[in-house]
């Protein structure tokens, strides 16, 4: 990590933010308070609870953990660099990852090509009948699914899935599914309704689940 670097942007950003705390309702308020007025212990507890996520989540977008941690690392100065202008109507994780999205997303466009068209189908219409119901129903692999792979195998298996989703599906099931956050947390972070959020979710897992049911079976 580029400690220096960050080091210099938080002393900067205490210097600007001291004395105007806003009123930030989450987990991360005490935290915020004591980086306003000066404590660099502060930082230290925010970088040490959000970086390893942060960094999952610009994996999904970025070809490579170097890339990814590099964004990271961005992120984290643009956030100390912006403290003074966080108000609190949102909360510190919705802010953080927002910022962590538009730089990821800006790098990744950069470092690879992304397909620009979604599938309008979450699951193939070819498995449906006439009466709507399931013509090959989807093969129960969960219930056996510790005794066709370990757990590296299955994790290398979902990272491969998870990449060949659509870029938008990736990073609403991304944030919902293994970061944990709320639907209105994830709203805000992508800029979406909450009802688009919740289509992108079903269909972002429907095909997930087609995928892995794939290449279980394969």
């Amino acid at each position: 990590m580029q400690t220096t670097v960050l080091l210099q942007a938080q002393r900067t950003a205490v210097r600007i933010g001291a004395g105007k705390a806003a009123p930030e309702l989450d987990g991360d308020a005490p935290e915020l308070a004591r980086l306003r007025a000066g404590d660099e212990a502060a930082f230290v507890a925010l970088v040490g609870r959000h970086h390893a996520a942060m960094r999952r989540v610009a994996r999904a977008y970025v070809p490579s953990d170097a890339v990814a941690e590099e964004v990271v690392q961005e992120t984290w100065i643009a956030v100390l660099r912006g403290l003074k202008n966080f108000r609190g109507e949102s909360s510190f994780r919705t802010w953080l990852f927002s910022i962590l999205v538009n730089r990821a997303r800006s790098v990744g466009s950069r470092e690879r090509r992304t397909s620009p068209h979604e599938d309008p189908h979450a699951v193939d219409p070819t498995r449906f009948g006439a009466d709507g119901m399931w013509s090959r129903p989807p093969e129960r692999w969960d219930e056996a699914i510790d005794e066709r792979l370990d757990a590296a195998a299955l994790s290398g298996t979902l990272d491969a899935a998870l990449a060949d989703l659509p870029a938008r599906q990736r990073e609403v099931l991304v944030l919902r599914d293994v970061e944990d956050l709320t639907s209105a947390e994830v709203s805000d972070v992508l800029g979406i309704s909450e009802g688009n959020q919740r289509v992108l979710l079903h269909r972002g897992r429907s095909r997930l689940r087609n995928e892995l049911e794939r290449r279980l079976a394969a």
